[in-house]
């Protein structure tokens, strides 16, 4: 009768600590989210461009050598191997906390002991609470009960950042391969720019000569000869200034391949590569659900409120078991007599925090906040998505409408020079209009240049907004 009058007692104190607990725990809510348009610029649906392996969608074998040499020895992406694997070791911490532990003890204990009145004793002269200051020699194990699901809670947040770490590997290769691929293209462009500067050099340095020779038959003035000599000048220090552009971006290149400089390996021109394919895009959910940032916004989310669920708990009171066996006497020969020394145990324990509730809220109210950034975060990281595959594609139109105008500009140039030339000889035109002339041209091919370099790092942008490269 008194042991059943314990029991409910001890039943009544937990149900009061449990209530006690609960009523100091504050509701947790979570920001909403507008829902994501159906369609980018009202396109049919169709294949994702981010579904395109990069060895498919790079049609470029120097290309896709360096690409192969980067994901094999880039710096950032052996560092986010490692980083995985320091995630994976928490969540094996995190799981191994959920089992029971055991540990090898050794006790010794020199002096005297004092005699206990107050309790009897068993099995013969030992008295029961002296047992526990005697020497000892055994297994002790401990095992926290997980009765709320705090530790699996725990378990699952660090899951949650493996595979937010193994996201994050895949968004340093993506934006890997877009770097390399990017880098390799300016490079071609800037090959282009600098046969450009060199070919006008030839035609600045015609021009000058021709100029000497008709101020020495008295058809020209010095003034001619010095402002044709100042524009040669001048290109040929945008020749020096190309130059050093591209030793700086092959040594860029060189370093995210995780090597030091060296010659980069190309295309003749970037006129004879084809734009990579752009495809029609199809649903943003689908296409957006790819790239690698988002999804590890989303890990870090369910992370966050997996973290909430188990601060939550900690209001609530802890049990756990402690059994042990072992060899238990005043002395150590004593211990090792059989079977008197073995001493054989099971403690049990329940623990609610009184004093602690002030670090509890707050460890609550941190992992609450955590989780509202968290679905900020991922709230940012789809409209930060969503913008740049827009940016993107209407780039990529405008663009082509830009590059033909261009193309159109360069052609009506260079008749102007010849006719420019030409009239100039006939006395029909002055040297500033040649002057004029030659520079336009310039300018131009220089433009057309840069305006299909820039559609190439467009694609390769829009290849990465959308997630692809990663695969």
């Amino acid at each position: 009768m008194l042991k059943e009058k314990f029991r409910y007692l001890f039943l009544f104190f937990v149900g009061l600590l449990i209530a006690a607990a609960c009523k100091t725990i504050e509701p947790h809510t979570l920001p909403s989210m507008d829902p994501i348009p159906a369609v980018f610029l009202q396109q049919s649906d169709s294949s994702s461009l981010a579904d395109i392996s990069w060895r498919e969608f790079f049609n470029d074998p120097n290309l896709i050598e360096l690409i192969e040499y980067g994901l094999e020895n880039n710096l950032d992406l052996l560092a986010a191997l490692e980083r995985i694997d320091i995630a994976n070791a928490r969540f094996r911490v995190r799981n191994g906390l959920r089992y029971p532990t055991m540990d090898a003890i050794v006790r010794y204990r020199s002096g005297d002991i004092r005699p206990n009145l107050l309790n009897g004793t068993v099995n013969g002269d030992r008295n029961v609470i002296n047992r526990v200051e005697n020497n000892f020699v055994g297994f002790q194990s401990t095992w926290e009960i997980d009765l709320w699901g705090k530790l699996r809670d725990q378990k699952e947040a660090a899951f949650q950042q493996v595979l937010a770490t193994e996201k994050g590997k895949q968004l340093v290769v993506t934006n890997l391969v877009a770097d390399i691929a990017t880098l390799y293209y300016d490079l071609l462009g800037m090959d282009i720019e600098l046969a450009t500067i060199s070919r006008n050099i030839e035609f600045q340095e015609m021009a000058l000569e021709l100029i000497r020779i008709q101020k020495a038959a008295g058809r020209a003035t010095e003034l001619a000869v010095q402002q044709f000599a100042a524009q040669l000048l001048s290109t040929r220090s945008l020749l020096y200034e190309k130059q050093q552009e591209i030793v700086e971006t092959e040594n860029h290149l060189n370093y995210l391949l995780g090597r030091f400089p060296t010659e980069i390996p190309r295309a003749e021109s970037l006129m004879q590569i084809k734009l990579p394919f752009v495809a029609e895009v199809g649903v943003p959910s689908d296409m957006l659900l790819r790239r690698p940032d988002i999804q590890i916004a989303e890990h870090e989310l369910r992370a966050a409120e997996y973290n909430v669920e188990a601060a939550r708990k900690a209001f609530l009171p802890s049990f756990s078991l402690t059994p042990y066996i072992g060899l238990n006497d005043r002395s150590i020969p004593a211990a090792f007599q059989f079977p008197g020394a073995i001493s054989v145990g099971l403690l049990g324990g329940i623990t609610q925090p009184l004093f602690a509730q002030n670090r509890i809220r707050a460890g609550y109210q941190e992992a609450s906040a955590g989780s509202r950034i968290a679905v900020f975060a991922y709230q940012e990281a789809i409209l930060n998505g969503y913008r740049e595959v827009m940016n993107k594609l209407q780039r990529i139109e405008n663009l082509r409408n830009v590059y033909s105008l261009r193309d159109e500009e360069t052609a009506v140039l260079l008749n102007a020079v010849s006719t420019a030339n030409e009239l100039y000889r006939g006395g029909y035109a002055t040297y500033l209009e040649v002057i004029t002339a030659q520079s336009r041209v310039l300018e131009a091919e220089l433009g057309m240049t840069n305006t299909r370099r820039q559609m190439f790092f467009t694609v390769v942008d829009l290849y990465r907004a959308l997630g692809g490269g990663w695969e």
